[in-house]
C-alpha cells in the first residue's frame, strides 16, 4: 500500500503526518518553536528552527509508523503564508524570517499602493497592500537593512525554504506565491509590471509550479537524517489556507468553509478568479490546478471566545476543572439558556481591530444593548453570535461576487459546539456540515503529494474518496428571521462608532507616549 507524508510549517510549530492511500493517519508529530518580537509590531522566527522541527517530526513519523520507506511515495508541504526568508549566494540565511503577523510595514504598504496604483493591484495581484503580505517586507528590508538586501540572492516563503533544505531546489508554487503581492493571480505567474514598478529583480524569486507538480527529490543527506528514501518526490504543496481547503474538501463550486480558530476565515472555492472590486476579500490561486479561492478574514473569532473564557469566566473554568470537562462545554450549556439574539445584546468582535470587511486596525470590541435583564448566559451567547455576524460579513461579500454557497463546512473550535453550529446555520442561512477530517493543512499537503505522484487521479477525486460529512445542521426559519434583524443592527454599528474608535486610539496612544 502506498503512503504519503504531509508537512505543515506553522507559526507555533511544524506538524508532520503520515497517511495511507485511504487517508488513514498512521503517525503524527508536532515540534514547537518560539516566535520572537524584538520590537513592537515585529514578529520573527529563525528558519533553522523550522528545519530542525521538520527533521525531528519526519524522523518520528517514519519510525513510529513502521512503514517501509520505499512505500512512502511522496511528500507535500504546507506552511504559514507571506513570511520572508532571505538567503545569500552561499545558501546562508541572512536574518530571521519576517512573519505574516508582523505589522511594521504600514509605510511600505502606502508606498506600494501609490507606486503600483489601485488598478494594477486589482487587475494583477487581486489583493490590497496589507502589512501581512510579503512585498511590503521586501521594501522594508531594502529601506532599513540595505546591506542585507544587497547580499540577498534568493527570497523564500517559509515552506519553500524547507523544500530547499529537503531537496536543494529553489522553487515555490502558485497558492503561496499569490500571497506575496508580487504575483499575477489571474495569469498564475510573477507579475513583471509589479516587479518593475517596485524595482525588485525577478531573479530573486523562485520558479513557480502548480501545487501538485513534483519539483524536487529528497537528498541523500536528508535521507540519512530522517529515515526517508533518497529520491522520494516532493511536490509543490500549498499555502496553509489552500492546503486546509484541500484537506477539508473545499475543491468544487458551491463548497465554502467557515473556520473558527483564533482568527476566523470564510473561504469559497471558485473555478475562475473572482475579485472584490473594493479589495475587501482576498483572491488567491487554489492548490487545485487552475482553480482559485476567495476568502474573508476576521482577526478575533475563536480568539474572542477564548478572551471571554480567560477574562470573565473564572467561575466556569473552575467548575469545569472540578468536573474534568472542557470549560467551553460549561460555557456552551449556559449560552443555550439564553434566547436567540440574546435579547438585543450584540457583541462587536473587534478585539484586535478587523480585516474583512473594514481593514481597520483601530476598530474596537463592544457589548451593545446591555440592560439589567442580561445575565452571564446572554453575554456568552452574544459573543458566539457576534463572531458569527462577523463571519457573515465575509460570506455576504462572497455571495455578492456571484459565488455559489451550497454547503458550509464548519471547522475549528466552533465546529465542535452543536449550539454554535446551529447559530452559524441560522445566521449564514445555509446548511452547516462537519467532516471526518481534523488535520487541516498537513492532510491537504499529503493529498497533493498523492496527486503529484499518481496515487490519486486528481485532487477532487481524492477528497471525494476520503472526506466524509459526519453531521448536518439546517437553519431554523424562525431563528433566521430574528438573526436577520439583529445582523442589520450589527452592520450599522461599525460605521456609527468608527469616529470614536479612532478617537480612543489617539487618546491611548498619546497616554502611552506621555508615559
Amino acid at each position: 500500500m502506498p503512503y504519503l507524508i504531509g508537512i505543515d510549517v506553522g507559526t507555533t510549530g511544524t506538524k508532520t503526518i503520515l497517511v495511507d492511500e485511504n487517508g488513514h493517519q498512521q503517525a503524527s508529530a508536532l515540534e514547537e518553536y518560539p516566535l520572537h518580537t524584538p520590537q513592537p509590531k515585529w514578529a520573527e522566527q529563525d528558519a533553522e528552527d523550522w528545519w530542525q522541527a521538520t527533521i525531528k517530526t519526519i524522523k518520528t513519523v517514519v519510525a513510529e509508523s513502521g512503514v517501509d520507506k520505499t512505500a512512502i511515495k511522496g511528500i507535500g508541504l504546507s506552511g504559514q503564508m507571506h513570511g520572508l526568508v532571505v538567503m545569500d549566494k552561499n545558501h546562508r540565511v541572512l536574518r530571521p524570517s519576517i512573519l505574516w503577523c508582523d505589522v511594521r510595514t504600514t509605510d511600505q504598504c502606502h508606498y506600494i499602493t501609490e507606486t503600483i496604483g489601485r488598478d494594477l493591484l486589482l487587475q494583477s495581484t487581486c489583493n490590497p497592500a496589507l502589512e501581512g503580505f510579503t512585498a511590503p517586507k521586501v521594501i522594508w528590508l531594502r529601506e532599513h537593512e540595505p546591506e542585507i538586501y544587497q547580499q540577498t540572492s534568493t527570497m523564500f516563503l517559509p515552506k519553500d525554504y524547507i523544500r530547499f533544505r529537503l531537496t536543494g531546489e529553489v522553487a515555490t508554487e502558485v497558492s503561496d506565491a499569490a500571497g506575496t503581492l508580487l504575483f499575477d493571480v489571474k495569469e498564475r505567474m510573477w507579475s513583471q509590471p509589479v516587479l518593475d514598478l517596485l524595482g525588485i529583480d525577478s531573479d530573486l524569486l523562485p520558479k513557480t509550479y502548480e501545487s501538485v507538480d513534483v519539483c524536487g527529490q529528497i537528498t541523500g543527506e536528508v535521507a540519512e537524517l530522517t529515515g526517508l528514501q533518497a529520491g522520494t518526490p516532493v511536490v509543490g504543496g500549498g499555502a496553509d489556507n489552500a492546503c486546509s481547503a484541500v484537506g477539508n474538501g473545499i475543491v468544487k463550486e458551491g463548497r465554502v468553509s467557515a473556520s473558527l480558530g483564533t482568527s476566523g476565515a470564510v473561504l469559497a472555492h471558485s473555478d475562475e478568479v473572482k475579485v472584490d472590486p473594493n479589495l475587501r476579500l482576498h483572491s488567491f490561486c487554489h492548490s487545485v490546478p487552475n482553480k482559485s479561492y476567495i476568502m474573508g478574514v476576521m482577526l478575533s473569532a475563536g480568539g474572542a471566545y477564548r478572551w471571554f473564557r480567560d477574562t470573565v469566566a473564572d467561575r466556569e473554568v473552575a467548575e469545569a476543572r472540578a468536573a474534568g470537562v472542557d470549560p467551553y462545554e460549561i460555557l456552551g450549556q449556559q449560552a443555550e439558556t439564553a434566547p436567540v439574539g440574546s435579547e438585543g445584546l450584540i457583541f462587536l468582535p473587534y478585539l484586535t481591530g478587523e480585516r474583512t470587511p473594514h481593514a481597520d486596525a483601530n476598530a474596537k470590541a463592544n457589548f451593545f444593548g446591555l440592560t439589567l435583564r442580561h445575565q452571564r448566559s446572554h453575554l456568552i451567547r452574544s459573543v458566539m453570535e457576534g463572531v458569527t455576524y462577523g463571519m457573515r460579513d465575509s460570506l455576504e461579500l462572497i455571495r455578492d461576487l456571484g459565488a455559489t454557497v451550497a454547503q458550509i463546512y464548519a471547522t475549528g473550535g466552533g465546529a465542535r459546539s452543536p449550539l454554535w453550529r446551529q447559530i452559524q446555520a441560522d445566521i449564514y442561512q445555509a446548511e452547516v456540515v462537519t467532516i471526518n477530517i481534523a488535520e487541516g493543512p498537513a492532510f491537504g499537503a499529503a493529498i497533493l503529494a498523492g496527486v503529484g505522484t499518481g496515487v490519486y487521479q486528481c485532487v477532487e477525486s481524492a477528497t471525494d474518496r476520503m472526506v466524509e460529512i459526519t453531521s448536518s445542521t439546517q437553519p431554523i426559519s424562525e431563528n433566521v428571521e430574528i438573526y436577520n434583524q439583529y445582523y442589520q443592527i450589527y452592520r450599522d454599528l461599525y460605521p456609527a462608532l468608527k469616529p470614536q474608535f479612532d478617537q480612543v486610539t489617539q487618546v491611548v496612544t498619546q497616554q502611552s507616549s506621555d508615559n
